[in-house]
């Protein structure tokens, strides 16, 4: 009976010299990503390559893996409205292009096939006017969250977009009210409920919270939201972006270094005059330099010979033997001229 409890006593002193499972190296990396995300990964290092035939393949996908094939695009710059166009699905409810080159034209599409969208991002997009941003309070009724300005032509837009947010009633007539029941009463942003406009100015905000009291501008976390309740959802937070859920389980290496893709050159027209080639702004820097150069040449010029002179004069006023040979050499000059 000793003898076992000496067997027990030492099998339980060598295992508590064993490292708990919690102290594994294992245990404390972090949670390993999906096999979607790191095929989404390698898509996307690749994506320049494919960008111009997304068309082809884009129908394949299902929507979230579209939605994050935008994503993508839009971090490295790529992001335009054909591709936008041809990633787009109807079942999208956040729409994040903030930075890239989509147009109106490219936002009306995508407004009328997705018209689910809850929350929309079109902050530094230089290339929306308010047509666009027309288009999608007219077709996204489910609009809640916006998000504008960030840069000088987007702030125009944001303040040019003002009535367009605001909730009005339309002026019906019918002949009985089950007629205009058939129509559409109210107009504007019905649905709106948080702006995004870090930039917002005094006037602008002023006009929002008499006209539109519904509309929270520029939202920020309150001590709800760490708790777990939040009140401000997460796509209202300029700090996080929109499309952040989205690529959240992606490397941002994917993203990190991109190369711009090959842009068809249109063939020049004989008949119109074709634009001056822009000049690299190392070449304009060279140039500049020699134009300096070749300005300052003459000057250089004289005041090296003024300096020579005074050195000779300097010299011969010093050394007898120069000024003797200065003066023969003067003497027979007088000669030969007499």
């Amino acid at each position: 009976m000793d003898k076992g409890k000496s067997v027990v006593a030492e099998l339980s002193a060598s295992s508590s010299s064993l490292p708990s499972p919690s102290s594994y190296p294992f245990s404390k990396k972090a949670k390993p990503r999906k096999l979607v995300s790191l095929c989404l990964g390698t898509l996307g290092q690749h994506l320049e390559d494919i960008i111009t035939d997304i068309s082809e393949f884009a129908a394949l996908f299902p929507p979230h893996i579209t939605l994050a094939i935008m994503s993508i695009a839009r971090r490295k710059s790529l992001l335009n409205d054909k591709v936008l166009t041809s990633l787009a699905e109807s079942s999208w409810q956040i729409l994040d292009i903030s930075g890239s080159d989509v147009t109106d034209a490219g936002l009306a599409t995508v407004a009328n096939v997705c018209s689910n969208l809850r929350a929309v991002d079109i902050s530094r997009c230089e290339k929306i006017t308010t047509a666009g941003v027309s288009e999608i309070v007219c077709h996204c009724p489910s609009l809640e969250i916006l998000r504008c300005g960030g840069c000088p032509r987007s702030e125009v837009t944001a303040r040019r977009c003002l009535n367009l947010l605001k909730p009005k009633l339309n002026a019906l007539e019918e002949d009985s009210w089950e007629e205009l029941d058939t129509l559409d009463i109210g107009g504007g942003a019905e649905s709106l409920r948080w702006l995004v406009w870090p930039m917002i100015d005094d006037k602008s905000k002023v006009t929002l919270a008499v006209e539109c009291p519904r509309v929270t501008v520029n939202p920020q976390p309150s001590l709800f939201d760490l708790s777990g309740y939040s009140k401000v959802p997460i796509e209202a937070l300029s700090s996080v972006p929109l499309d952040h859920s989205v690529v959240e389980d992606i490397d941002p290496k994917t993203w990190a270094v991109s190369a711009a893709p090959p842009r068809a050159v249109a063939p020049a027209n004989p008949n119109v005059p074709s634009a001056p080639p822009e000049i690299p702004m190392a070449e304009r820097f060279r140039l500049a330099y020699v134009e300096r150069e070749a300005r300052l040449a003459p000057k250089r010029a004289k005041r090296e010979r003024q300096r020579r002179r005074r050195a000779e004069r300097d010299y011969m006023m010093v050394d007898i033997d120069a000024r003797s040979v200065a003066l023969a050499a003067q003497a027979s000059r007088n000669l030969r001229k007499s």
